[in-house]
């Protein structure tokens, strides 16, 4: 039978033991990794940093602070060289490249295009890289460098390159035009100092819209009414199609939409009015209840007191100057608003025989007509 104070005891030696074990592992951890980490100097460009870092080579290290070796730097050590501790690691510009010019693209052939003046934010072209600097590709190599500006999606760059063509700039700087892109001038061109070098990026897509129908208004006068009113015969109500529509964007920017297809879904019911004639005083320039500012319908001839090329209408305002075109001959007269008329259903204007009859003549009723005003 064992007594509770031995057991209390062997309970409390338990404990310490695993309270011993779990510290030396963490000091052995924590010896290991600071074996591991090194304190190393990296210079680049003349500027010079210190870096705590767990990379194991060169290269590692130049990868985990974003500096990729595809752009043609010059490492010193080598970059396949074992990292130590207390180490320095100088990075500089492949020779010839300008001292404020280190953002730089250079491409397995060694056409490169270094910024005199380094944009304020991202890189070049449509695929940015998690470093900020432009993606490579090959491209033919100029004979000598030039400087030029290339604008980019809007962005203005200073660049210098040894690149002979618009094409093989725009390939250094990471930027494959598609069919839809604008490079002005044209990729073929040869480069020269000074020049200015555009890149717009373009695409198109289509979508689908519901676009609503307005109500029709169709109105008929009368004389048996007051001037001034109007009784609405037969509600209407407005309609919906489909459309697709096509949207251009440059640069990120919508700069047009065109309706390309439309197929209707709900038809547009037009709403009858029965409208009295202005008065002989009144008139508006636009049809009561539409704004439309031209017509079509028929035209029919009356004998006023008066001669002339002169007409009645129902609400143009007096000595306004119509344009009426027979729309079976394209012929036309020119007449002046003198008087109110005609009211019945489909007709809208009433011409003076002389109008009627430098259309056609007069025995031929009723004419098919547009009025312009």
């Amino acid at each position: 039978m064992v007594r509770p104070t031995r057991v209390r005891r062997l309970r409390r030696r338990r404990a310490l033991k695993a309270a011993i074990v779990a510290a030396g592992v963490t000091l052995s951890v924590m010896v290991v990794s600071g074996a591991w980490a090194k304190d190393v100097t990296l210079v680049i460009d003349g500027r010079s940093q210190d870096v705590r870092t767990r990379s194991t080579s060169v290269e590692d290290l130049l990868s985990d602070q974003g500096v990729p070796l595809s752009i043609g730097l010059q490492v010193q050590p080598p970059p396949t060289t074992q990292l130590a501790d207390g180490m320095t690691v100088y990075v500089s510009p492949p020779p010839g490249v300008p001292a404020n010019g280190f953002s730089v693209a250079v491409t397995s052939t060694g056409v490169g295009v270094w910024v005199v003046e380094r944009p304020g934010t991202g890189s070049f072209g449509k695929a940015n890289s998690g470093t900020g600097r432009a993606s490579t590709a090959a491209a033919g190599v100029g004979p000598s460098g030039v400087t030029v500006r290339a604008v980019v999606t809007g962005k203005v760059h200073d660049v210098s390159t040894n690149a002979d063509t618009t094409g093989a700039l725009l390939t250094a700087m990471g930027i494959q035009p598609d069919a839809d892109d604008r490079v002005v001038p044209p990729p073929s061109a040869p480069l020269h100092d000074g020049m200015t070098v555009r890149y717009d990026r373009v695409s198109t897509t289509t979508h689908l819209m519901t676009v609503p129908i307005p109500m029709p208004v169709e109105t008929r006068y009368t004389s048996t009414l007051t001037p001034g009113h109007l009784v609405v015969l037969t509600h209407g109500s407005g309609g919906s199609e489909r459309a697709a529509v096509k949207v251009k964007m440059v640069n990120g920017r919508v700069t047009s939409r065109r309706i390309i297809s439309r197929s209707m879904l709900s038809p547009p019911v037009p709403e009858v009015r029965l409208s009295a004639p202005y008065s002989m005083t009144d008139g508006v320039l636009k049809e009561p209840g539409t704004g439309a500012t031209t017509e079509a319908g028929e035209a029919s001839w009356y004998d006023p007191p008066w001669s002339g090329l002169t007409a009645a209408h129902p609400w143009l305002p007096f000595g306004t100057h119509v344009t009426v075109t027979d729309l079976d001959t394209g012929r036309s007269v020119t007449v002046v608003i003198d008087d109110r008329g005609p009211f019945g259903p489909g007709r809208i204007i009433d011409l003076s025989p002389e109008a009627f009859a430098a259309l056609q003549p007069l025995g031929h009723g009723l004419l098919h007509v547009s009025l312009s005003w």
